[in-house]
């Protein structure tokens, strides 16, 4: 099917009481490798893409990949804007068709996000689903992070939200980016957000957080959990492993489709731990 907008996977998860991933691409092995695993468990899905992603091909051909992959899927998904830092990002990834936005102004002072979030919001418009960030999420995401993390605080929480008029609201409570062993969902932080959130809630830092708490997101308001680092790192290990096994290689077609499953098998992984109830 044709994307969709975020506000209808939004919509179609919080009704089915489901968790929907949100999976980084940046080229045609990672894109096949997601959908193939939308295709095999059915649950709503956001592929996104960062500007630091788009650097090699533009927005315009994350989309037409995208969306020519997903032509013959029937599972609802959008295409995502992840992380981007300023109002020109967003600009772009609306001129891209991109059909669900996140502004990330998260490591400014709080007046100065909720002004640079808004003024996301008015570009976006009604059809497209907005995220922000309140609190700083902390580690790396292409050698890109904050300088420092900051806990999300719930008494900001539901001005922010109404200042801002966003979708879905991305959370710092103990997740990281990148693989970060130590990381914690601080729990109790979590449900306090929940009680003063009026919109959906995302947790960044998918990829380093124990399998036990995945399966306990959903009954936080959370809607969408982002995961990049597990995905690539399939990928890279494919291709060198298969150097290793043979230093000659050269059926470059053998080892990306081995790449494609990998990615997959990650991915299928993933969503099944965000939702037990899918088996």
């Amino acid at each position: 099917m044709p994307l969709v907008s975020g506000h209808e996977v939004i919509a179609e998860c919080t009704f089915r009481h489901l968790v929907a991933g949100a999976f980084n691409t940046t080229n045609i092995e990672t894109t096949m490798g997601i959908v193939r695993a939308i295709e095999r468990v059915g649950v709503p899905t956001f592929i996104q893409c960062a500007p630091t992603n788009a650097v090699l091909s533009g927005f315009e051909y994350i989309h037409d990949m995208v969306s020519r992959r997903l032509a013959s899927c029937d599972v609802p998904v959008a295409l995502h804007l992840d992380h981007g830092k300023t109002l020109q990002a967003v600009e772009d990834a609306l001129a891209a068709r991109f059909t669900s936005i996140m502004i990330d102004a998260s490591e400014h002072p709080y007046t100065e996000n909720v002004e640079t979030s808004a003024r996301a919001r008015v570009m976006c418009g009604p059809d497209i689903a907005l995220e922000a960030e309140l609190g700083s999420i902390g580690g790396k995401e292409d050698e890109v992070g904050p300088d420092h993390a900051d806990s999300t605080d719930p008494a900001q929480v539901s001005e922010f939200v109404d200042a801002v008029g966003c979708d879905m609201l991305a959370v710092s409570v103990g997740n990281v980016h990148g693989y970060a062993p130590d990381a914690r969902i601080d729990f109790e932080l979590l449900g306090e957000i929940q009680a003063a959130s009026p919109v959906p809630l995302v947790i960044h830092g998918g990829s380093g957080l124990p399998e036990e708490q995945f399966a306990r997101l959903h009954e936080f308001g959370v809607v969408k959990v982002n995961v990049a680092s597990d995905l690539r790192n399939a990928m890279i290990r494919t291709f060198g492993e298969a150097y290793i096994a043979n230093p000659d290689e050269v059926s470059l077609i053998r080892v990306s489709k081995n790449a494609v499953s990998a990615i997959a098998d990650v991915v299928e992984r993933r969503i099944r731990m965000f939702n037990p109830s899918t088996g």
